[in-house]
Protein backbone atom coordinates (compact mmCIF):
# COMPACT_ATOMS: atom_id res chain seq x y z
CA UNK A 1 0.00 0.00 0.00
CA UNK A 2 1.50 3.87 -0.93
CA UNK A 3 0.38 6.68 1.18
CA UNK A 4 1.49 10.15 0.77
CA UNK A 5 3.88 11.13 3.81
CA UNK A 6 4.25 14.78 2.59
CA UNK A 7 8.00 14.26 2.05
CA UNK A 8 10.31 17.51 3.06
CA UNK A 9 13.40 16.23 1.49
CA UNK A 10 13.67 14.37 -2.08
CA UNK A 11 17.45 12.80 -1.90
CA UNK A 12 16.71 9.35 -2.69
CA UNK A 13 20.02 9.48 -3.64
CA UNK A 14 22.51 11.31 -6.03
CA UNK A 15 26.49 10.94 -5.74
CA UNK A 16 28.32 13.47 -3.99
CA UNK A 17 30.37 16.04 -5.99
CA UNK A 18 32.90 18.62 -4.61
CA UNK A 19 32.72 21.27 -6.62
CA UNK A 20 36.08 23.22 -7.12
CA UNK A 21 35.69 27.22 -7.77
CA UNK A 22 38.09 30.36 -8.11
CA UNK A 23 36.63 33.33 -5.30
CA UNK A 24 37.13 37.09 -6.36
CA UNK A 25 40.48 37.29 -5.01
CA UNK A 26 41.52 34.49 -6.82
CA UNK A 27 41.94 31.76 -3.97
CA UNK A 28 39.80 28.52 -4.24
CA UNK A 29 36.35 27.48 -3.06
CA UNK A 30 35.46 23.96 -2.39
CA UNK A 31 31.95 22.72 -1.53
CA UNK A 32 30.32 20.02 -1.38
CA UNK A 33 26.92 19.30 -3.19
CA UNK A 34 24.47 16.40 -4.06
CA UNK A 35 22.55 17.68 -6.78
CA UNK A 36 23.86 16.94 -10.21
CA UNK A 37 22.97 14.60 -13.19
CA UNK A 38 25.07 14.11 -16.63
CA UNK A 39 24.07 13.45 -19.94
CA UNK A 40 26.79 12.86 -22.54
CA UNK A 41 29.32 15.32 -22.26
CA UNK A 42 27.19 18.03 -20.01
CA UNK A 43 25.84 18.27 -16.41
CA UNK A 44 23.08 20.36 -14.81
CA UNK A 45 23.84 21.24 -11.37
CA UNK A 46 21.42 22.36 -8.68
CA UNK A 47 23.06 24.62 -6.44
CA UNK A 48 21.26 27.59 -3.54
CA UNK A 49 21.71 31.04 -4.14
CA UNK A 50 23.37 31.60 -0.52
CA UNK A 51 26.33 29.95 -0.94
CA UNK A 52 29.80 31.40 -2.35
CA UNK A 53 30.28 28.23 -4.91
CA UNK A 54 26.73 29.81 -6.61
CA UNK A 55 28.25 33.22 -6.90
CA UNK A 56 31.61 32.08 -7.86
CA UNK A 57 29.97 30.28 -11.12
CA UNK A 58 28.01 32.88 -11.96
CA UNK A 59 31.44 35.69 -12.00
CA UNK A 60 34.24 33.16 -13.19
CA UNK A 61 31.96 30.65 -15.06
CA UNK A 62 34.31 27.68 -14.61
CA UNK A 63 34.45 24.80 -11.94
CA UNK A 64 35.82 21.66 -11.60
CA UNK A 65 33.28 18.39 -10.60
CA UNK A 66 35.02 16.29 -7.98
CA UNK A 67 34.06 12.74 -7.33
CA UNK A 68 35.12 11.47 -4.17
CA UNK A 69 34.96 7.84 -3.68
CA UNK A 70 33.05 6.39 -0.65
CA UNK A 71 36.22 6.15 1.35
CA UNK A 72 36.80 9.99 1.21
CA UNK A 73 33.73 10.53 3.35
CA UNK A 74 35.64 12.00 6.22
CA UNK A 75 37.37 14.61 4.38
CA UNK A 76 33.70 15.58 2.45
CA UNK A 77 32.14 15.67 6.20
CA UNK A 78 34.60 18.53 7.53
CA UNK A 79 33.56 21.03 4.96
CA UNK A 80 29.75 19.94 5.01
CA UNK A 81 28.79 22.77 7.48
CA UNK A 82 31.15 25.22 6.08
CA UNK A 83 30.87 28.27 4.02
CA UNK A 84 33.07 30.29 1.69
CA UNK A 85 31.02 33.68 2.52
CA UNK A 86 32.61 35.71 5.08
CA UNK A 87 29.46 36.66 6.15
CA UNK A 88 27.18 33.60 6.70
CA UNK A 89 23.38 33.70 5.68
CA UNK A 90 21.48 33.95 8.30
CA UNK A 91 19.65 30.68 7.66
CA UNK A 92 22.83 29.09 7.48
CA UNK A 93 23.91 30.33 10.67
CA UNK A 94 20.70 28.99 12.66
CA UNK A 95 21.67 25.74 10.92
CA UNK A 96 25.33 26.14 12.40
CA UNK A 97 27.37 26.40 9.28
CA UNK A 98 30.64 28.88 9.57
CA UNK A 99 32.74 30.79 7.54
CA UNK A 100 35.90 28.69 6.07
CA UNK A 101 38.17 30.10 3.45
CA UNK A 102 40.88 27.31 3.40
CA UNK A 103 38.21 25.01 2.73
CA UNK A 104 40.99 22.33 0.71
CA UNK A 105 43.14 22.64 3.84
CA UNK A 106 40.13 21.71 6.23
CA UNK A 107 39.03 18.75 4.35
CA UNK A 108 42.59 17.33 3.73
CA UNK A 109 42.90 17.84 0.48
CA UNK A 110 45.41 19.32 -2.24
CA UNK A 111 45.39 21.67 -5.05
CA UNK A 112 46.12 20.28 -8.11
CA UNK A 113 46.35 22.56 -11.28
CA UNK A 114 43.46 22.00 -14.02
CA UNK A 115 44.46 22.06 -17.51
CA UNK A 116 42.51 24.05 -19.52
CA UNK A 117 40.26 26.48 -16.76
CA UNK A 118 41.65 28.58 -13.60
CA UNK A 119 39.52 26.41 -10.39
CA UNK A 120 41.93 23.76 -9.43
CA UNK A 121 41.21 20.31 -8.79
CA UNK A 122 40.81 18.42 -5.93
CA UNK A 123 44.26 16.08 -6.22
CA UNK A 124 42.32 13.03 -4.14
CA UNK A 125 39.36 12.82 -5.81
CA UNK A 126 39.39 9.65 -8.36
CA UNK A 127 37.67 11.42 -11.24
CA UNK A 128 37.60 14.93 -11.53
CA UNK A 129 35.64 16.70 -14.66
CA UNK A 130 37.10 20.41 -15.95
CA UNK A 131 33.54 22.24 -16.84
CA UNK A 132 33.10 26.06 -18.10
CA UNK A 133 29.69 27.22 -17.56
CA UNK A 134 27.05 27.18 -20.46
CA UNK A 135 23.76 28.76 -18.81
CA UNK A 136 22.44 29.54 -15.48
CA UNK A 137 18.97 29.26 -14.58
CA UNK A 138 16.77 30.40 -11.51
CA UNK A 139 14.96 27.43 -10.14
CA UNK A 140 11.98 27.18 -8.24
CA UNK A 141 9.71 30.07 -9.26
CA UNK A 142 9.74 33.67 -9.34
CA UNK A 143 10.87 34.08 -5.67
CA UNK A 144 14.04 31.66 -6.37
CA UNK A 145 16.16 30.18 -3.75
CA UNK A 146 18.45 28.08 -6.35
CA UNK A 147 20.26 28.11 -9.57
CA UNK A 148 20.02 25.85 -12.41
CA UNK A 149 23.65 25.25 -14.34
CA UNK A 150 24.57 24.11 -17.45
CA UNK A 151 27.88 23.11 -17.39
CA UNK A 152 30.13 21.47 -20.50
CA UNK A 153 32.44 19.00 -19.15
CA UNK A 154 35.60 20.03 -20.96
CA UNK A 155 38.21 17.02 -19.83
CA UNK A 156 37.87 14.38 -17.09
CA UNK A 157 40.63 13.06 -15.55
CA UNK A 158 40.33 9.37 -14.08
CA UNK A 159 42.36 7.20 -11.65
CA UNK A 160 44.27 4.56 -13.82
CA UNK A 161 43.29 1.83 -12.39
CA UNK A 162 39.32 2.76 -12.38
CA UNK A 163 39.37 2.20 -16.24
CA UNK A 164 38.77 -1.27 -17.71
CA UNK A 165 42.11 -2.22 -19.26
CA UNK A 166 42.35 -1.37 -23.43
CA UNK A 167 39.22 0.77 -23.18
CA UNK A 168 37.75 4.03 -22.62
CA UNK A 169 35.22 2.63 -19.78
CA UNK A 170 35.03 2.72 -15.87
CA UNK A 171 34.77 -0.57 -14.28
CA UNK A 172 31.70 -0.17 -11.95
CA UNK A 173 33.19 -2.86 -9.87
CA UNK A 174 35.78 -0.76 -8.88
CA UNK A 175 34.32 2.45 -9.11
CA UNK A 176 32.56 3.12 -5.58
CA UNK A 177 31.31 7.04 -5.17
CA UNK A 178 30.20 8.48 -2.16
CA UNK A 179 25.99 9.11 -1.93
CA UNK A 180 23.86 11.46 -0.79
CA UNK A 181 20.77 9.94 0.09
CA UNK A 182 18.30 12.11 2.66
CA UNK A 183 21.53 14.18 4.14
CA UNK A 184 23.38 10.70 4.76
CA UNK A 185 26.23 9.54 3.35
CA UNK A 186 26.45 6.10 1.96
CA UNK A 187 28.62 3.94 -0.03
CA UNK A 188 28.49 0.09 -1.15
CA UNK A 189 24.75 0.16 -0.20
CA UNK A 190 25.54 0.73 3.50
CA UNK A 191 25.85 4.00 6.23
CA UNK A 192 29.48 4.71 6.29
CA UNK A 193 29.72 7.80 8.42
CA UNK A 194 27.57 9.99 10.32
CA UNK A 195 26.92 13.32 9.13
CA UNK A 196 27.10 16.76 10.00
CA UNK A 197 24.43 17.93 7.69
CA UNK A 198 21.80 15.44 9.19
CA UNK A 199 22.46 16.97 12.16
CA UNK A 200 22.06 20.90 10.62
CA UNK A 201 19.16 20.22 8.94
CA UNK A 202 17.32 18.53 12.17
CA UNK A 203 16.77 15.11 10.30
CA UNK A 204 14.96 12.45 12.44
CA UNK A 205 17.59 9.22 11.19
CA UNK A 206 19.01 7.56 13.92
CA UNK A 207 21.66 5.67 11.88
CA UNK A 208 24.43 3.58 12.60
CA UNK A 209 27.34 3.95 10.12
CA UNK A 210 28.42 0.33 9.14
CA UNK A 211 31.74 -1.18 10.93
CA UNK A 212 34.33 -2.48 8.74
Amino acid sequence: MHVVPGLKVLYFGTPVVLISSRNEDGTANLAPMSSAWWLGQSCMLGLGNRGQTTANLLREGECVLNLPSSAMVEAVDRIAMTTGKAVVPEGKAAQGYRYEPEKFSTAGLTEQASDLILPPRAAECPIQMECKVVSATPFSGPTSFATAFHVEILRTHVEEELIIPGTHYIDPLKWDPLIMKFTEFFGGGQNVHPSRLAEGWNMPHQLQPATV
